[in-house]
């Protein structure tokens, strides 16, 4: 008789449960500050608060198909109507069923890398071969390389996927080359996480009404600051939505985040009053730590900050650590580019933002 290990498929079997380490930690120890998962430090609105109260008490009933919250997701994006939005149990669950639709087994995923893991998760899942194209560190910057991109392309490419803003790096890629990228016909997914802290304007979406391959994913999780509801969505022509539609979970969405969503969407007051707090606080660690000898602060427009330490003779793993002796957890990044002293702060209140400022200084500078 065969062992049931042998009956799992090849490119599942020995791949490990996903464990966030670091929200771990957070979690067991909540005396630490949370400084290192892009969270908003920010709690729900008084208004999302309220919708939350008011839907947890139909937690009996299962929800419907989102078309009220999809239909306001659509109009502040000039799209028609709800037939263009698909909403997902955060962006995690929405890369994973585009992947799903495009992926077959060896098939190729183009990711600009340093860049967020859930690619290579569901990539790698579902038995695909990531090809990763590295940005070009340069002057203190780390900038996108989309001839590379391009030139990476070959007849297994079936998907590839851009942050913009990039996670971790904070910058956008220029749209001439999202144009570039698109006219390839390959299915392009831009992911916009983080594109509220620079405002809508900045957004990919328009390349939706001409091409048909672009596809637009974005998340609650951080300027709206929802992380723990799990509320994500994809932006898209509406025949290739409503065929990614199709391979969705039913009731993938609970009725409690659906209704949050749309009235976080709402509530343009509360989405400002973020928006405008971490930028400032952007603005504070990026000035405050840029006196600081060796140390490299990547210019962001998202709601963390990355780091090279390497020039100063430190090692980012130690900063983390040093960090965490001192309350704060650090994001820790692995070696690349020649150096090992990347590491990656969040922005979090003004208490801790101050804290991780002193705690940075304190350490690189000591001998």
């Amino acid at each position: 008789m065969k062992k049931v290990d042998e009956y799992f498929v090849p490119w599942v079997k020995g791949i490990p449960m996903y464990i966030s380490g670091h929200i771990e930690l957070a979690w067991k120890k909540p005396e630490l500050h949370r400084m290192m998962s892009n969270e908003n430090p920010n709690q729900p609105s008084d208004k999302v608060l309220e919708a939350i109260n008011k839907y947890a008490r139909l937690g009996n009933r299962y929800p419907d198909q989102g078309l009220v919250v999809r239909g306001k997701i659509a109009e502040i994006n000039g799209l028609a109507g709800p037939e263009n939005v698909m909403l997902g149990n955060g962006s995690s669950e929405v890369y994973d069923n585009i992947f799903r639709c495009f992926l077959q087994v060896g098939e190729e995923v183009i990711q600009h890398t340093p860049c967020f893991g859930i690619y290579k998760l569901r990539g790698t899942i579902l038995g695909g071969k990531m090809v990763s194209v590295p940005m070009v560190y340069k002057d203190g910057r780390l900038l996108y390389d989309p001839d590379a991109v391009l030139n990476a392309i070959t007849d297994k490419t079936k998907i590839i996927v851009i942050a913009n803003p990039n996670n971790p790096t904070g910058n956008f890629m220029d749209a001439k080359d999202f144009v570039r990228i698109a006219e390839t016909g390959i299915p392009f997914i831009v992911d916009e996480a983080y594109v509220e802290y620079a405002g809508l304007g900045m957004s990919q979406v328009g390349l939706i009404k001409k091409y048909k391959n672009v596809i637009i994913t974005r998340t609650l999780s951080k300027a709206y600051g929802l992380a723990g509801l799990r509320f994500g969505y994809a932006l898209g022509d509406k025949d290739v939505i409503g065929q990614i539609s199709a391979a969705l979970l039913p009731w993938n969405v609970g009725t409690i985040p659906m209704w949050a969503a749309l009235a976080a969407f709402e509530d343009t007051e509360a989405l400002a009053f973020r928006v405008k707090f971490n930028n400032s606080e952007v603005d504070y660690i990026t000035e405050a730590l840029s006196e600081v000898p060796g140390l490299v602060v990547f210019a962001t427009k998202a709601n963390y900050i990355f780091f090279d330490c390497g020039a100063t003779g430190k090692k980012g793993k130690d900063m983390v650590a040093f960090a965490e002796q001192k309350g704060l957890i650090f994001r820790p990044e692995a070696a690349k580019y020649d150096s090992d002293g990347w590491f990656r702060i969040t922005i979090g209140t003004k208490e801790e933002n101050r804290m991780a400022v002193d705690v940075v200084k304190e350490f690189l500078t000591s001998k």
